[in-house]
């Protein structure tokens, strides 16, 4: 790839012909789908409708048996512009469907223009708008607007080098995000299998080579104490001493998230205390993030605990990650849900974490489920590392590629 005084930041070599400036309504035809009453939506038919929200956050579907003209239909391969609620470029995937009013059609010259180039660049100039609109996503852009939209095009080949490129980086961008939710949803599953059950003392899935019935026991019974954090503001980052609050604990992946860290505004010298230990689970103990947990890596270096996290020290003859799992499961979050509700607001303290109830098979069994989960969750972090990697070189591509 190379840089040219007339062209975009970065391009590919062997192309150096000027990009045509051209408006969108030059080079496209918008086509409005059909607008439906409320009654004529059926439950089930002959064709789906597709609507806006079927591409973001509705899973229902309405459907028709009305027989329109074809350019009210789309069919699989299509490139749609979402203009209201919500707008952006969208390629259909199924089977042909009759496309709703607030979605446009986009018909053009496939000789003139490349569709993987065209779907892209139109990604583009949507991030062009949202931060022209403070990066809102309700935006309600008319047919008039987008025709004088003015558009860039390279010549046909270099519009295919483009497109092709984005839409492999697309195409491996799904399939890593469909592993991770593969990867999640067996982690899912795997928690609701390898705990035993409320009144059961065997999991309905074992690891090989175990056998006998759990042992029933409390948090406490496992833990060499249960204390409050710091009760101290945080400051700039010192370079060295780091503060884990409720917040830097990351909803999904529980991680300690570091892209803001801070440090305990205060003489640390004297808080050894307060400085976590291989072994130790930090529990949330108010807001509505009550109940989410930590299990502290040697790797996150030195760091303090805040006073809205409650730390349990996990004895040595027990092994931490699979009492970390133990909250990961339904059972915990439904005492969480139940302790909490019991004093009138989301809060759960450190002697009513202590009395949560869990069973625990011999030592070596403990070590294996820890160790099984915990190779789960390093694979779905890899996922996750590699998704954001990806997204972040797209963002940059997306900014650099087009003029």
């Amino acid at each position: 790839m190379k840089k040219q005084s007339n062209a975009p930041k970065i391009r590919f070599q062997n192309f150096e012909d000027e990009w045509l400036d051209s408006t969108i309504g030059r080079h496209i035809s918008l086509l409005n789908g059909r607008a439906y009453k409320q009654e004529e939506l059926l439950d089930e038919g002959k064709y789906k409708v597709l609507r806006v929200g079927n591409f973001n956050t509705n899973s229902k579907w309405y459907y028709s048996n009305l027989e329109l003209e074809e350019n009210k239909y789309v069919n699989k391969g299509d490139l749609l512009y979402l203009w209201a609620t919500n707008f952006g470029p969208e390629i259909w995937t199924e089977e042909k469907a009759i496309y709703h009013y607030h979605i446009w059609k986009l018909e053009f010259d496939r000789t003139e223009i490349n569709q993987d180039y065209l779907n892209i660049w139109l990604e583009s100039d949507k991030n062009k708008i949202q931060q022209n609109t403070n990066g809102s996503t309700m935006v309600h852009i008319t047919k008039t607007m987008m025709e004088e939209r003015r558009v860039s095009l390279p010549n046909f080949d270099e519009q295919s080098a483009i497109g092709s490129l984005f839409r492999n980086l697309d195409n491996l961008l799904a399939s890593y995000k469909d592993n991770l939710a593969n990867y999640q949803s067996l982690k899912e599953t795997m928690l609701s299998k390898m705990f035993p059950k409320a009144g059961q003392t065997v999991p309905e899935i074992r690891l090989d080579g175990f056998e006998g019935e759990w042992k029933k026991v409390k948090l406490k019974d496992v833990t060499e104490s249960i204390e409050y954090g710091l009760n101290a503001s945080a400051k700039e980052f010192d370079g060295e001493n780091k503060y884990i609050r409720i917040t830097d604990i990351d909803d999904v992946s529980r991680k300690f998230k570091e892209d803001s860290l801070t440090s305990p505004d205060i003489n640390v010298s004297e808080c050894d205390n307060y400085l976590l230990c291989e072994k130790d689970i930090l529990f949330a103990r108010t807001g509505a993030s009550v109940g989410k947990t930590y299990l502290y890596d040697m790797k996150d270096g030195k760091v303090y605990f805040a006073g809205f996290l409650i730390r349990a020290r996990i004895k040595e003859k027990y092994d931490s990650k699979f009492i970390f799992q133990n909250t990961l499961t339904n059972r915990f979050t439904q005492y969480v849900k139940v302790t909490s509700q019991r004093s009138g607001q989301p809060g759960v303290n450190g002697k009513e974490y202590g009395e949560y109830e869990l069973y625990l098979p011999k030592y070596e069994e403990q070590q294996a489920i820890g160790a099984y989960f915990s190779n789960l969750d390093n694979l779905i972090n890899s996922y996750q590392e590699k998704i954001s990697q990806l997204e972040t070189l797209k963002k940059k591509l997306l900014q650099d590629m087009f003029i």
